[in-house]
């Protein structure tokens, strides 16, 4: 077992020998095989390899839009959904606040049952763990040994409620090249078998089969069919998904700029040992992005394997995740 005194924190004069290095930052800190990452973007970066979407990448994937349809990439929200409540966070809720006949009763809106007989009024409220849906997560989300990526720590970055680095509010709109990875049809499944994980390899073989080409910069879809159990709970339990292995290869050697699954947290469920290695090293390591519980069957139905990916993170500051609308739209 490593510990926090087998850990190495590095001169950040410290040079790696990598060809490119937001495929392979500079290390801040190292033990028992984990890296956190000095960000190739400078020491004020908060969001990792978002940097790359820039006007010129957003105009170059809007220009081919077809908009013969588009497809939407995001669940339904609703009392009692699926989400990560075994692990004590809560449920996404709604209630009314105000009602039609209520406003006439208890005057709360400050008028009065004259005027809301005539002008009927209902609003409600919501309340949800940051990760529920369709979402995305934030680099200040895991790390390694209290640290995050670019040298977060709570000591110095986190206040009484949210972290002052890293919240969606710094996220731009996602607007990059999408590819799917559909992993369970390469196997030719409907569903990846529980705790199946998917390695480089799988990745390989199913971009082979596809004649999908990776590029840097990508938003990767990775489809283990999870999303044929969605609504049931059984959605939630021993997932299968990416391993460390695939994550590692679609970040260092492909470039993706963020990784999705249709899965419940990305990586297989449970993690036997460990906690969450692949958000840990995409996070800490890679400054890549991960997007969470993402409908792939429309576009999968389809074999639309690329597309323009559009994503619109809402803007919560110091969130470590936030809520995603999504959407993939056929390029020309």
């Amino acid at each position: 077992m490593c510990g926090l005194d087998d850990v190495a924190v590095l001169d950040p004069e410290h040079q790696e020998d990598h060809s490119d290095p937001e495929l392979h930052p500079e290390p801040l800190l190292e033990g028992n095989g984990h890296q956190v990452s000095k960000s190739p973007w400078g020491p004020d970066d908060e969001i990792g390899r978002l940097n790359w979407v820039k006007p010129e990448s957003v105009q170059a994937i809007i220009s081919r839009l077809d908009g013969r349809h588009v497809f939407d990439l995001a669940v339904d929200y609703w009392s009692g959904m699926p989400s990560w409540t075994e692990a004590g966070d809560p449920p996404f809720s709604i209630w009314m606040t105000h009602t039609p006949k209520g406003s006439i009763l208890d005057g709360r809106s400050g008028y009065g049952p004259e005027i809301h007989e005539e002008y009927a009024y209902s609003g409600d409220s919501i309340s949800m763990y940051t990760h529920c849906g369709t979402h995305i997560d934030t680099l200040n989300h895991m790390g390694y040994y209290g640290t995050f990526w670019n040298g977060w720590t709570q000591d110095e970055h986190l206040g009484s409620m949210v972290w002052t680095k890293g919240g969606t509010d710094r996220y731009p709109p996602i607007i990059a090249r999408g590819v799917l990875l559909d992993v369970a049809d390469m196997h030719g499944v409907d569903i990846l078998e529980d705790h199946y994980e998917i390695d480089s390899k799988d990745l390989q073989e199913t971009a082979r089969k596809q004649g999908t080409e990776l590029r840097k910069g990508d938003v990767v879809l990775i489809r283990t069919g999870r999303m044929n159990m969605w609504p049931s709970m059984e959605y939630l339990a021993a997932s299968p998904g990416i391993n460390v292995d695939g994550a590692k290869y679609l970040c260092e050697e492909t470039g993706a700029m963020a990784i999705a699954g249709d899965n419940i947290g990305l990586e297989p469920q449970p993690y036997y040992g460990q906690y969450a290695p692949v958000h840990c090293y995409m996070f800490a390591t890679a400054g890549c992005q991960i997007i969470e519980v993402v409908n792939m069957q429309e576009i999968a139905a389809e074999e639309m394997y690329e597309f323009a990916f559009l994503g619109f993170p809402m803007k919560i500051r110091g969130a470590t995740g936030a809520p995603m609308p999504s959407v993939a739209v056929p390029l020309r």
